[in-house]
């Protein structure tokens, strides 16, 4: 792994407590709670449009919470707000530029993501993990869908940040990069790490599980649009 040594704050906790979201006119999720600490892989199970992306998004600060409270607590500090220096998220969007080669695309967020310029050893590790060493100098315009998913999954371990998000992380990948994904978060957590996966399949990690479907609104609020956005 590329941060063998690193041990992230055994401290740390996300929780959340009474969360409410609404996406597209109409609430997503309601009364929600979770806590995570250090070390712990969260999965997010349920139905196609019970919020899992809705929950990812709001937790990196994408999407405004209207209901509840979010609570970060770092290195002895607690805020209402998670840090963005702390998180790593990869959705359903890879982010990549197409004319652009895997090796610009993952410089560019690197320098985006802490101003620095990675080390080449550095990239190197991180594209291996997926088979995707032999490819930084390719054009990702030329890349399968499988390739670019995998180009977006090396940010994990491309730039250190103790609290990865992961919308569907397994689609699209054959069962050796599976193992190679399951390994990655294994050793994040043992690092003091924080995992929460939406996903429809199994992970082959063990954790938590939060369904979804559990905090769907009750039919008939959703039109109350009293405090909602």
């Amino acid at each position: 792994m590329i941060d063998a040594n690193l041990i992230f704050d055994s401290e740390t906790r996300l929780t959340g407590s009474a969360l409410g979201c609404r996406r597209g006119g109409r609430r997503v999720f309601d009364g929600l709670d979770f806590e995570v600490q250090a070390g712990d892989f969260l999965s997010l199970v349920g139905k196609n449009g019970s919020g899992k992306s809705t929950f990812l998004r709001m937790i990196a600060g994408f999407v405004p919470k209207v209901a509840g409270e979010v609570i970060y607590n770092q290195g002895g500090k607690t805020a209402a707000a998670l840090a963005s220096e702390d998180i790593t998220l990869v959705g359903h969007q890879n982010g990549l530029k197409p004319g652009m080669s895997l090796r610009n695309n993952a410089t560019f967020y690197y320098r985006l993501m802490t101003g620095g310029v990675p080390a080449p050893e550095r990239l190197q590790i991180a594209a291996d993990i997926f088979a995707l060493g032999s490819l930084l100098d390719e054009p990702v315009q030329y890349f399968s869908s499988g390739q670019r998913h995998r180009s977006a999954l090396m940010r994990f371990p491309f730039v250190a940040r103790q609290i990865w998000l992961m919308d569907e992380p397994t689609v699209g990948l054959d069962a050796d990069n599976r193992a190679a994904l399951a390994a990655l978060i294994q050793h994040h957590m043992a690092c003091g790490g924080i995992v929460i996966a939406a996903t429809h399949d199994p992970m082959w990690v063990q954790g938590n599980v939060l369904n979804m479907d559990q905090f769907q609104p009750a039919h008939g609020t959703e039109t109350d649009d009293e405090g909602w956005l």
